[in-house]
């Protein structure tokens, strides 16, 4: 896996917006935001706590000192500027930051109770209980088939294939477009069935908990759609974190958001950092941070 560091885009600054601009577009987050039932806290249990976690490429600080609780059978989008750590945070749950030679993780991060980053955790077994979902569809050069059951015969999981392939696939509201030509290749498929495709693929394992990573950003608008819709109903299975640069499909789709943004050093170094955690129609519609507020009304991002 190639490392993927917090990036060094620069952060695009409007140099005089207009009041018109940014109440519109605050405008129109209040409005989808108002178009969802009024959501408080859900009181769910807490399946990951994060507590000062800090993520280093090498001397590279990319993400310093997020503390935050993910609460159960709820959809927690993290939004934010380009290379403000928020993939970076996202790949720390499933451990896939091992991946990377230089990488390493201070702070603590907790999975129902248990140290995530333990001597006596298994990172493979943690991938299996906490799937992911790429930003690109990434079906195998296999059938369809073939794809869903890869990570249960990989796992040596016991059971019925077809049952499992049929059960993941419906979940990923899939199976009626598929079913009869479950012995196609994966790749044949269209942009947004692949991208479901991947999903079935990650809930065929049984997963816990399901990490996106920007599912939707190369998916038109009614593929988008779908997978909105599809995160909706698996929400009642599975605990799901997606990372997203719309913020609209934050507000449509999430019980909670993270809010993060970059800290520039004198020296020019760049880290990323969590301003606001919050359930999502109040962070949207009242921020407790002026910087979250000029986020998600278009004046910076």
């Amino acid at each position: 896996m190639t490392q993927e560091p917090v990036t060094e885009e620069h952060r695009t600054v409007n140099a005089d917006p207009t009041p018109s601009a940014t109440d519109a577009a605050a405008d129109k987050l209040r409005d989808v935001v108002a178009d969802r039932e009024t959501e408080g806290p859900t009181g769910n249990s807490t399946i990951f706590g994060l507590r000062g976690l800090t993520v280093y490429y090498a001397d590279f600080r990319a993400v310093k000192e997020v503390t935050a609780d993910i609460r159960e059978n709820e959809i927690t989008a993290l939004i934010g500027p380009s290379g403000c750590g928020k993939s970076t945070v996202l790949r720390c749950f499933n451990r896939m930051n091992d991946l990377i030679e230089t990488a390493r993780v201070d702070g603590s991060l907790t999975y129902h109770g248990v140290d995530l980053y333990g001597k006596n955790v298994d990172p493979v077994e943690v991938r299996r209980r906490i799937g992911m979902v790429f930003q690109k569809p990434n079906p195998f050069p296999k059938s369809i088939y073939e794809n869903v059951v890869y990570g249960p015969k990989i796992g040596g999981m016991k059971g019925n294939l077809d049952d499992i392939v049929e059960e993941s696939l419906r979940k990923a509201v899939l199976w009626d477009e598929v079913k009869d030509k479950l012995d196609e290749s994966g790749l044949a498929l269209s942009g947004g069935q692949q991208q479901r495709l991947c999903i079935a693929r990650a809930i065929a394992t049984s997963p816990d908990v399901l990490l996106m990573d920007e599912p939707c950003s190369s998916l038109d608008p009614i593929a988008t759609l779908r997978i909105e819709e599809l995160m909706l109903e698996l929400k009642q299975d599975y605990t799901i974190v997606i990372v997203t640069h719309n913020m609209q499909q934050a507000a449509r789709v999430s019980d909670r958001t993270a809010f993060f943004t970059v800290d520039v050093s004198d020296d020019g170094q760049r880290t990323g950092k969590l301003v606001e955690f919050d359930v999502t129609n109040r962070l949207f519609t009242s921020p407790s941070k002026t910087e979250t507020e000029d986020y998600i009304t278009g004046r910076f991002g």
